[in-house]
């Protein structure tokens, strides 16, 4: 047998329809459309989305193929939506999945933005909410006891653009003029590190800097002690189900203690959206999550919390002038956590929350974000943990 070569074939002008490739489709995508096709899911985001579209003109890309090509970038690990308008140009078994045929365009990714800046957060939110009520009209949801953690989200910025709040200046400009306050005439460049490198007391503040093309983006450290400008993704789990229950973005600089409230209310909000039939009872967190403050606003809102106490040694906690809700909610957690189901929850929190996390933000693509401003992050974001949500629907 001689060897063959390879050879640039000139394409034809006409193809007839029977001839092209058609596509085997994908398994797993071609039961995930089933799936929603019972639940009516093109029919619920048309009719939610219909609002933010003119009665009249040429009409625009299906929002059922929108977010389907938001929870391919999660299926797939793409984490811009220039790979996902790419991937699903490419693939026959993608274009099946999204309703298109071997032949035509598919949407790109601009068309992707235009689509994701004309429908606001709350839409988003309620596509969340709806694939949780699938998976409570399947029986997975319960929703009683939820486990809250949060991790580092890299923004779409990077530390050399940040520039001072009051003066204004950049870095490089910041620091040449530090040196020639220090008594060095007309600094260089290289000057100028040099001096920057000794100086004592250096820092860099989300107080004294931000970020002029993502001023929602906060100076913080990734999990691998990178410090870039980032978000913080938290995270409410279903201890049961292992689904996400809420998915709420926050600005990075905000501490543990005070996004946990506003985090179980967002999935306290969704559970009653899915049609779950308790309201949440329990919130399991780490000993990050502990304050008195954070406590009584846990106990206020109608739920126990098993947040591990912080030990502090050598001293006891004192409650002058603090205000006795926070006395009576702290002691109560801690004679929760110290029981045997306070501790067999919190194996289950450092599990299953941190599995979610593995899924969404590294095999997933949203450790790395390509979009700007905070709602705008949160509008892929929740989409991707929906997606989380379809994948255990579709394993169990």
């Amino acid at each position: 047998m001689a060897l063959g070569r390879r050879r640039g074939k000139q394409s034809e002008v006409w193809i007839p329809s029977h001839e092209i490739a058609q596509s085997p489709g994908h398994p797993f995508y071609r039961r995930l459309n089933q799936l929603l096709a019972e639940a009516g899911f093109d029919a619920f985001v048309e009719e939610l989305c219909k609002p933010h579209y003119a009665d009249r003109g040429r009409p625009g890309i299906p929002p059922g193929v929108y977010f389907r090509m938001l929870l391919v970038g999660y299926f797939e690990g793409i984490d811009s939506q220039r790979g996902i308008a790419w991937r699903c140009s490419d693939s026959l078994s993608l274009r099946e999945f999204l309703g298109f045929g071997p032949s035509g365009d598919t949407p790109d990714h601009s068309s992707l933005t235009v689509i994701r800046r004309r429908l606001p957060l709350a839409v988003h939110q309620q596509v969340f909410a709806f694939v949780l009520a699938m998976a409570n009209d399947h029986g997975l949801f319960k929703g009683k006891t939820i486990a809250v953690d949060s991790t580092m989200l890299e923004a779409n910025a990077a530390m050399k653009s940040i520039v001072h709040r009051v003066s204004g200046e950049d870095w490089d400009s910041y620091v040449k003029r530090l040196a020639a306050e220090s008594g060095i005439d007309r600094p260089t460049r290289e000057q100028a590190r040099q001096h920057d490198r000794r100086r004592k007391g250096k820092k860099v503040s989300n107080q004294e800097w931000e970020s002029p093309t993502d001023p929602d983006s906060r100076i913080g450290r990734m999990k691998d002690g990178r410090t870039r400008l980032t978000y913080k993704a938290e995270h409410a789990v279903d201890l049961e189900s292992d689904l996400v229950v809420g998915a709420v973005i926050h600005r990075a600089d905000r501490v543990d203690q005070a996004t946990l409230s506003e985090t179980a209310a967002a999935a306290q909000v969704y559970a009653e959206a899915a049609g779950a039939e308790e309201p949440i009872a329990d919130v399991v967190a780490d000993k990050g999550y502990h304050s008195g403050a954070a406590l009584a606003d846990v106990a206020a809102s109608g739920m126990r919390s098993y947040i591990p106490e912080p030990k502090v040694r050598g001293r006891r906690r004192r409650w002058k002038n603090k205000p006795r809700r926070e006395k009576r909610a702290v002691l109560s957690n801690r004679r929760r956590v110290r029981g045997n189901r306070g501790k067999r929850l919190s194996r289950q929190r450092s599990e299953k929350v941190e599995r979610s996390f593995a899924h969404v933000c590294e095999t997933g693509g949203a450790r790395r974000t390509w979009i700007r401003g905070l709602r705008e992050v949160t509008k892929r974001y929740v989409i991707q943990v929906a997606g989380h949500n379809l994948g255990i629907m579709m394993r169990k």
